[in-house]
């Protein structure tokens, strides 16, 4: 078995894999099926990890979170309710677990042999950020209106219709400033392992007056927490992978038109002009522009099956400088 460890000096790569694409087949969310979602796409990072890139896996959350809370609800007449913010950190425990042992497997399959160790990660946000006044982050299955507006009715859930793919539950998405666990990642990934962090964007945390951290009832936008990560690591490229091939105009509308490849200015155009929805493409957008305006090479949003070696000849849209 090959003994891997990719050097100090091998580029950083930062994947960030959608929550709703460990999700493929609606008609089963159970926790095998997202086993078997992720072990798919752990087979398309392998041969990054193997061409030599230093490899941080993020992912998102947003549909799990969503059923933790749901569970919760309907049990909470038998047993406390769980906080969002523990929710996130549940999720980033089982979701991390799925995705390491789905690394791990595949690289021993490969003969490779690689340390993988998936990190819990708390991410430090404004207490007074808008969104707290404001929440957009859509969470948990999509539902049709009427539920949605039932759950809202008799759960006071903020409801909001998302990208034209139904109607989701709405929480707070301040911005992440910064990454308790950073140096830790930065050890790790030094050391030649492959890590998995920020996942669901991390945990939103405050810190209080006196110094001491606490949790914020919030969801961090995976793909901004990804950009923070990737940007403070140094990495060149930052992969979103989620459940279109490619961004477009016009999404969902018989004028789609599929993007091959985005400037930075281009992508502020089309941010103005409100051609990607909030919180579903809107927030991929956004992040890609902060990463490479502070100095990021590239960012390619495409699907996990996708992926390959060479970062350059991925299927999807390429946004660059």
């Amino acid at each position: 078995m090959t003994n891997t460890r990719p050097g100090k000096d091998s580029p950083p790569v930062v994947i960030a894999i959608g929550g709703n694409s460990l999700i493929t087949d609606t008609e089963h969310m159970d926790v095998l099926a997202q086993y078997r979602a992720a072990g798919e796409t752990a087979h398309h990072i392998v041969p990054i990890v193997e061409k030599g890139y230093r490899v941080v896996v993020t992912h998102g959350n947003g549909p799990q979170v969503g059923f933790i809370l749901l569970r919760s609800e309907l049990a909470r007449d038998v047993i406390h309710q769980v906080p969002l913010a523990n929710c996130v950190a549940d999720t980033q425990g089982a979701i991390g677990m799925q995705i390491a042992q789905a690394l791990k497997n595949e690289l021993r399959s490969q003969g490779i042999s690689m340390d993988v160790a998936a990190l819990v990660t708390q991410v430090v946000v404004d207490e007074n950020d808008a969104s707290f006044q404001k929440p957009s982050k859509p969470i948990g299955p999509f539902m049709g209106e009427e539920e949605a507006r039932g759950h809202a009715e008799k759960d006071g859930w903020v409801i909001g219709e998302d990208a034209g793919r139904g109607w989701r539950r709405l929480v707070a998405s301040p911005q992440p400033l910064d990454i308790i666990e950073l140096p830790a990642i930065r050890t790790l990934l030094d050391s030649g392992t492959l890590v998995i962090a920020a996942g669901g964007g991390g945990i939103p945390v405050i810190y209080r007056s006196d110094g001491e951290l606490r949790p914020r009832p919030a969801v961090i936008d995976k793909d901004a927490a990804s950009c923070l990560l990737a940007t403070e690591l140094g990495a060149e490229y930052l992969i979103i992978s989620t459940d279109v091939d490619k961004v477009a105009l016009n999404f969902g509308s018989p004028e789609q038109v599929d993007l091959d490849v985005l400037t930075i200015a281009q992508a502020q155009t089309y941010l103005a002009e409100g051609h990607f929805a909030e919180g579903s493409m809107r927030p991929k957008i956004e992040s890609a522009v902060n990463f490479l305006a502070n100095g990021g090479k590239k960012v390619i949003i495409t699907q996990p099956h996708n992926l390959r070696a060479d970062l350059d000849e991925i299927h999807g849209t390429h946004i660059v400088p």
